[in-house]
């Protein structure tokens, strides 16, 4: 057991069980293919909405919670009654998904799962699903998926929807979660290519992000357009980013293009330019009432004025230009390396082409 979790005790462990089919406070934290085990801890509406992330971060010496055999939690998940629906926002990474997800709390009834992790063992697991190296047969990854999506669409008495907003790499799920769930909705948030590399740029921390997604993001990108010349490990800090700018947008047009309506794309600075309308536009493409005063009311809520990965910061449209034609001017090279290195593919490949051509003129 996570040592961040309080020890698990019987009574808790039968209360978590008796609570799992009506109510999101026994939450599925994470799954252990290799134990075939479920972590579930307990949680409340609160947290939930106070969460920017799903993750470690949510646990505490404090929080109560328990390892289950994963088979008994899917047929656990078998009971649950009363689900709402689901939706998703799907993103390419550092695009606004998280924004997006906490206007659409301001909107009422909606419970958000923000990047639960379950998702990234999900991708990892649907990756190999089939090859030698697979733990999980078909049907039993089948079961798995099937379980989190009963287990996520419960609600709280005053829930209308829940809406997860996944982690970018997990985009590579789009068409298997939503083709197992034919009522689910999602969005699509990216950028062109050249804010994506700029935004990459910027941040402290982004060599090890580009880093540590760079092996699925190229091995994606070669099932998509083939062998690609350089390796990853020659690529130049720029290069990587632009290599994960091209691989998260292929796998967005390709899930935009093979769930048609379902999924609505969506470009964050088009966003950022209107507000309200992309805001009303989502709300209805996700079924959520709002009249206009309502969605007004969203769309110039405070929300916007903080940094919605830690909202005890202060942020705004304007710092986020401020940040972009600081990392320009700072990381001008790279960028260039990056926009070059998609051109040079583009040439080659009329796929890259298709998706990079608009964005990199």
């Amino acid at each position: 057991m996570n040592a961040a979790v309080a020890v698990e005790q019987p009574s808790i462990a039968q209360e978590l069980l008796a609570a799992l089919p009506a109510s999101p406070d026994a939450y599925p934290h994470k799954l252990d293919f290799v134990r075939a085990a479920v972590l579930i801890v307990r949680l409340d509406a609160i947290a939930y909405r106070a969460a920017s992330f799903l993750d470690d971060r949510i646990l505490g010496p404090a929080t109560a919670g328990g390892w289950f055999p994963m088979q008994g939690i899917i047929e656990r998940s078998r009971m649950v009654s009363r689900p709402v629906p689901l939706h998703f926002i799907f993103h390419t990474g550092h695009v606004g998904s998280t924004l997006v997800s906490r206007l659409l709390d301001e909107a009422g009834g909606v419970l958000p799962l923000r990047e639960p992790l379950p998702l990234r063992s999900l991708a990892e697991a649907h990756d190999v699903l089939g090859h030698p190296d697979s733990l999980l047969s078909p049907a039993e990854f089948a079961g798995v998926r099937d379980m989190c999506l009963r287990l996520w669409a419960r609600a709280y008495d005053t829930t209308r929807c829940v809406v997860l907003k996944a982690t970018s790499s997990a985009g590579r799920l789009a068409v298997p979660l939503l083709g197992a769930c034919p009522a689910a909705r999602g969005v699509y948030l990216n950028v062109g290519a050249e804010p994506y590399l700029a935004t990459l740029l910027a941040g402290e921390n982004s060599a090890v992000d580009l880093r540590g997604h760079g092996p699925e993001r190229m091995r994606r990108l070669q099932s998509c357009v083939g062998p690609v010349a350089t390796p990853l490990h020659a690529l130049s800090i720029g290069e990587l980013a632009a290599m994960s700018w091209l691989a998260e947008t292929l796998t967005q047009h390709d899930s935009v293009r093979r769930l048609a309506a379902r999924v609505m794309s969506v470009d964050f600075d088009r966003f950022l330019a209107d507000v309200e309308g992309h805001t009303g536009r989502i709300l209805a493409h996700f079924g959520i009432p709002a009249d206009p005063d309502r969605i007004s009311a969203i769309a110039h809520s405070t929300v916007l004025t903080r940094y919605s990965k830690a909202p005890e910061h202060a942020y705004s449209s304007a710092l986020r230009a401020q940040v972009l034609e600081d990392s320009r001017a700072r990381n001008r090279q790279e960028i260039r390396k990056g926009r070059e290195w998609l051109e040079r593919l583009a040439r080659s490949s009329d796929v890259v082409a298709s998706v990079a051509g608009a964005a990199i003129s």
